[in-house]
């Protein structure tokens, strides 16, 4: 049977990439599709070669670098793939992947990342950070959002199975698009992330510096705790106004290789998780390391990290985006700190490997086939 895999775009190697990579080790002769591809070329290892079918915005003026504000042509151009040929098209889909046109005697699964963000509940936020809150513009992208929620909700209508990454996510499936899924893990690589019991005395969250992470809610948190230090990685938009911010005991590091970012992983006290993630793989990370987590109590943290509430706990939850909220937590923390166990949090993270995402999603797609 031939096999397509359709993918938004690949631009990094980052958590939606990784599961792609995992559905070309379990289906190596499937085809691959994007919207657009700008991977560098020493980043392109996981593609195992192959070439990338593109849309028409590869080529349009600016594409490599905003290749984003062809949003509202995005819908046209997944739709001008011609899969006709294949028997089984898995879509790998946060924004327009899910909309590729079948037919009736073609199986359609969608792996879904999250619905379209920006387009659903996130839109007041996505308007805020925009600076689109008022004007012309801002009408014109909230016209714009709206077609686009429109099409979203039509498409849902041409994928025959839903695979959640999350059962949070799968609750947004549900709202939005009245289908039930299936709940897959996605794929984290825990052997990259080796046991480390013994810990030093920093707490250290990792992320892309972008508002909706709360990067700048844990540093003013931790402007307050003056006696606990905090390690930052990562860099985004936001990070020369959160160094600004920090107060000596807080270093900010930016960018950092992976090598640093795993010691760094394995040796902190916690790892602090501010963010409302539909999976969230670095905390999965953080515990594979045996780094317990601390993490805000939305989102598919809920669904990683055991709460002190249940048996082996791995973490502690917070339940407001603010300084405030997460200083009683890391108070909390320390008073409980013993009941962390670091082989514990290494053992809850070994529920997320690479081979039970592959066995998994194997299984199900082979099944769905049979089906037929």
């Amino acid at each position: 049977m031939k096999i397509a895999i359709v993918h938004e775009w690949f631009v990094s190697y980052a958590g939606s990439e990784k599961v792609v990579e995992q559905l070309i080790n379990v289906f190596p002769e499937a085809d691959l599709f994007s919207i657009v591809d700008f991977m560098p070329p020493e980043k392109r290892g996981f593609l195992h070669g192959k070439k990338v079918t593109t849309s028409f915005i590869q080529k349009l003026p600016f594409a490599k670098k905003k290749f984003r504000n062809y949003l509202s042509l995005m819908p046209l151009a997944v739709e001008q793939f011609d899969l006709s040929d294949y028997d089984i098209i898995i879509s790998s889909s946060h924004a327009v992947a899910k909309g590729v046109i079948t037919g009736p005697d073609q199986i359609h699964i969608s792996y879904v990342h999250s619905p379209i963000r920006y387009a659903w509940d996130l839109q007041w936020q996505y308007l805020k950070e925009s600076n689109l809150e008022n004007g012309l513009k801002s009408w014109i992208v909230r016209y714009i959002l709206h077609k686009i929620r429109l099409w979203d909700s039509r498409t849902a209508n041409g994928v025959d199975f839903f695979v959640a990454n999350s059962k949070y996510i799968g609750r947004r499936i549900w709202k939005i698009y009245r289908r039930k899924s299936e709940v897959i893990y996605p794929p984290v690589d825990i052997e990259s992330f080796p046991l480390q019991v013994n810990k030093k005395n920093f707490y250290v969250t990792a992320s892309r510096i972008v508002p909706y992470k709360k990067v700048e809610t844990i540093v003013e948190a931790f402007n307050e705790m003056p006696d606990k230090r905090l390690v930052v990685i990562g860099d985004g938009p936001g990070y020369e106004r959160v160094k600004n911010l920090a107060k000596p005991n807080i270093e900010i590091m930016g960018y950092q290789d992976f090598s640093v970012l795993k010691s760094y992983l394995q040796e902190a006290k916690a790892f602090i998780f501010a963010s409302e993630e539909d999976f969230g793989i670095t905390p999965v990370e953080a515990q594979a390391c045996g780094t317990p987590v601390i993490a805000y109590g939305r989102g598919g943290a809920l669904e990683s990290v055991r709460s002190i509430d249940g048996e082996r706990p791995t973490g502690i939850f917070f339940d407001k985006q603010t300084p405030d909220a997460i200083i009683s937590a890391v108070k909390k923390f320390e008073e409980l700190i013993d009941v962390f166990d670091p082989l514990m949090c290494r053992k809850n993270a070994e529920r997320f490997t690479v081979q039970k995402f592959r066995n998994r999603i194997k299984t199900y797609i082979e099944s769905k086939i049979e089906a037929q």
